[in-house]
């Protein structure tokens, strides 16, 4: 393998030092664009902020690389893309229709302590959900009233008051991994996949809100926050 064709090549050292000069510029540019467009950090980005990412990120990097491209036309780019940011969302905050195309909407993702199974949104991964609530130190669905999944992609969480938690679905790896088809011991048990809390006395049985026949033991402990 011939090392110096792979890193080095044909590199001219004298465009080695205007690679860094031109880098340097458009970082500075990235960064007066983001400070311009009204961002004071970055949290979680909707799905138009991504996109505005993205073209901002590919007129920044051929000006750094390439000879053949000015530093000029790029920013003229980012001119662009600045405008336009600012009357999209302009007109999102006129437009609430347009505002709900552009951003999405709120989802619900759980209600009264189940799953909510008119959602329709199938790409929040279950595990990634879990994860999310026991960082929020909830170990079963019972401590929860409401928890919705925001346009940016964050999760809301309302909680009941402990007098009033449930018994829930556990969100604990263990206990989640404990499913069965066949009950053997009476008891409250928890639908696998909508979290519907039903007594069974033993045998096999399905959920009557789902038709799912996967059962895992209901907790009905309190929140320690």
């Amino acid at each position: 393998m011939d090392w110096q064709a792979l890193f080095i090549n044909d590199l001219d050292w004298e465009f080695a030092i205007e690679i860094v000069i031109r880098t340097l510029i458009m970082f500075a540019a990235i960064l007066i664009f983001l400070r311009t467009s009204g961002k004071k950090g970055v949290k979680q980005l909707s799905i138009f902020e991504v996109a505005i990412i993205i073209g901002l990120g590919s007129a920044a990097g051929d000006p750094m690389l390439n000879k053949q491209n000015a530093i000029i036309p790029a920013l003229i780019v980012f001119i662009t893309i600045l405008a336009f940011y600012r009357l999209i969302t302009w007109f999102a905050m006129k437009n609430e229709k347009f505002e709900k195309v552009l951003e999405g909407t709120p989802v619900y993702l759980i209600e009264d302590g189940i799953f909510n199974l008119e959602s329709g949104d199938e790409t929040y991964a279950k595990d990634e959900f879990f994860s999310e609530m026991r960082q929020q130190s909830i170990e079963h669905l019972g401590q929860v009233r409401t928890a919705i999944l925001e346009p940016n992609g964050n999760i809301s969480f309302l909680f009941y008051e402990d007098e009033e938690v449930k018994p829930g679905l556990p969100v604990m790896p263990k206990l989640y991994s404990q499913k069965t088809k066949n009950v053997t011991q009476e008891g409250r048990y928890a639908c696998y996949v909508c979290g519907n809390i039903e007594h069974i006395d033993n045998g096999h049985k399905k959920c009557k809100r789902c038709g799912t026949d996967d059962w895992v033991k209901a907790i009905h402990t309190k929140r320690l926050s």
